[in-house]
């Protein structure tokens, strides 16, 4: 079967925003890294609340949320500096081959656990939340050689989701799943459950990214509000017996370094699938929760977190 087609006039939209975008990197990418970092940091501080109210606000209800206890004002601080942030990492990912080929700008810190089991991983799920610059919480499977793929979302615009998948390429050699659709291209059976199974059981390595609401999501707590959140993970590595990495990327201050810490969560394996699944999850939330209370203003706030 062929794949559907889009009109004249939407595919000259879509090749519009395309040249715009690469427009865009390719005025990033005449700057030095740490340069264009720093400048898309303050212009996303200026711009995005203005440009954005809503994710501004919501950011400001979710820091009230996590933080009752805070005063306003500190909360304010938080949700500014996580919008620079945000400009960074936008930078950054423009950059990010740049990034990566320098040795010294990603540090493992948790190098007992990497050295013990990086030359032994077996099936692997790593996990992580929108930390610092969250591309590069896959990071320790690079350096374990462990060839990983990832799920990823999808873009609506068929010629920018193709160059954001070979933008990522060193980061996942061994492919990017997409999560939602491209328009102009039948969506594709990769994206179940079943096809990520099927690649962790045969020895795959598989990136997730596990702190954003799911209306189909199992509940648990987050900051003490229950937030529904994907359990694919979980699910898969109870059924096929893999390992849980967690992971949290943490910028050094405000530069284009990164510690990226990591964690291995137990996967129980009792008579109850069910109550295993959600034992993972509520620890795998309670240990995101406590990464975000050490560097909040690198966590994205605006994201919908509760429902």
């Amino acid at each position: 079967m062929s794949p559907p087609r889009v009109s004249f006039a939407r595919d000259l939209q879509f090749r519009l925003e395309y040249a715009l975008l690469r427009a865009i990197v390719g005025l990033v990418r005449l700057l030095p890294l740490e340069t264009a970092a720093a400048i898309s940091a303050k212009a996303w501080r200026l711009l995005a609340p203005r440009i954005d109210p809503k994710r501004h606000a919501r950011a400001l209800a979710n820091l009230a949320i996590a933080f009752p206890e805070k005063p306003e004002a500190e909360r304010l601080k938080i949700c500014m500096a996580h919008w620079e942030n945000l400009g960074r990492v936008m930078a950054e990912t423009m950059q990010i081959d740049r990034l990566i080929e320098d040795p010294t700008r990603i540090r493992i810190v948790s190098d007992r656990l990497f050295s013990r089991y990086k030359d032994k991983l077996g099936p692997a799920i790593g996990v992580s939340l929108h930390m610092g610059n969250w591309e590069l919480s896959i990071w320790p499977f690079i350096e374990a050689h462990a060839n990983p793929a990832a799920v990823y979302r999808t873009v609506n615009n068929p010629y920018i989701d193709r160059y954001l998948r070979w933008q990522r390429r060193n980061l996942y050699p061994g492919g990017l799943f997409g999560r939602g659709k491209v328009e102009g291209e039948h969506g594709d059976d990769q994206k179940t459950a079943r096809i990520l199974t099927d690649f962790v059981r045969r020895g795959g390595r598989l990136g997730l990214v596990c702190d954003l609401y799911d209306r189909k999501g199992l509940a648990v707590p987050f900051f003490g509000e229950d937030a529904k959140t994907q359990a694919i993970g979980a699910m898969i590595a109870r059924r096929v017996g893999s390992r849980i990495w967690m992971s949290c990327c943490k910028r050094v201050g405000t530069s284009s370094r990164f510690e990226i810490e990591i964690k291995e969560l137990r996967v129980p394996r009792t008579h109850n699938i069910g109550e295993d699944v959600r034992w993972i999850m509520v620890e795998m939330q309670k240990q995101f929760e406590a990464w975000v209370r050490e560097a909040p203003e690198q966590w994205m706030w605006g994201n919908r977190r509760w429902s």
